[in-house]
């Protein structure tokens, strides 16, 4: 059978999963869109609830490689009904609902994390993400007021990195105090620290702060600054600060005796 219908109760589950972050919230359950981040996720071990198709999606044969590797039969809706709810564009029409995790911070933190304080672009979160991925970090602390991982928006940028990293959402600073164990560096622009010559070598707490703010004072004081050289009067957005930080910390840990071939 294939669902027409906007106000098919599955079908406004999804919309709303992938529109309402407090739907989100009530039934601990989130959208990916797309062939990629299905795949990272299959990849990953999991299964999704459900997984939504378009009509004409079911020829094609990516997805049809996918859907062989799923435990249960997908739904099948009218490809104008799957551009209505769609939020991806022009896209593979695949999406599925997946469960949402929700770690709570209860045990000591004793390697490499990054700490995302405030931080509001969904693109700059899914950066983050991606190159701590990228760079071997594990952990991820998100403090209160920072934009929700799990939005589909984040989960797009970050690429998968969600599903291979520890995430912990709305944590507090007094929390961070009380489990994070290894030194806190924080970026900032108003002190002296440039980062290359920091050691940078053991485990640490990379904290990355707010667009405009930055940091937050209470946090700020508690860690050793970075600071990256700039030669132009704008500076570079948070998602590429930080790439530069996770990279200049793989590049040490790595990388530093290694010299190019000529």
């Amino acid at each position: 059978m294939i669902i027409t219908s906007k106000d098919n109760p599955l079908i406004k589950t999804a919309h709303a999963l992938l529109t309402d972050p407090k739907k989100r919230k009530k039934l601990s359950q989130t959208v990916i869109e797309g062939t990629h981040l299905l795949d990272a996720y299959l990849k990953a071990g999991k299964m999704p609830i459900t997984t939504i198709v378009s009509e004409s999606g079911m020829t094609n044969a990516e997805i049809q490689s996918l859907l062989a590797k799923l435990n249960k039969n997908p739904i099948i809706i009218s490809d104008t009904l799957y551009k209505n709810i769609r939020t991806l564009g022009e896209s593979l029409p695949i999406m599925a609902i997946i469960e949402m995790p929700s770690l709570i911070l209860n045990q000591a933190i004793e390697n490499d994390c990054l700490i995302i304080n405030g931080i509001q672009d969904t693109g700059n979160l899914g950066t983050l993400l991606r190159t701590a991925s990228a760079t071997g970090f594990e952990t991820v602390i998100c403090t209160t007021g920072t934009a929700h991982a799990y939005n589909p928006k984040t989960m797009r940028a970050g690429m998968g990195a969600n599903f291979s990293l520890h995430i912990y959402e709305n944590v507090g600073i007094d929390e961070i105090f009380d489990f994070v164990k290894v030194p806190m560096f924080a970026t900032t622009s108003h002190a002296d620290g440039l980062i290359y010559h920091k050691d940078l070598t053991k485990p640490l707490a990379l904290i990355m702060g707010h667009e405009g703010q930055g940091v937050d004072k209470i946090l700020l004081k508690e860690c050793t600054p970075l600071t990256l050289p700039q030669y132009g009067q704008e500076s570079l957005n948070v998602g590429v600060a930080g790439s530069v930080c996770l990279y200049e910390i793989l590049r040490q840990r790595r990388f530093k005796n290694t010299h190019s071939i000529r």
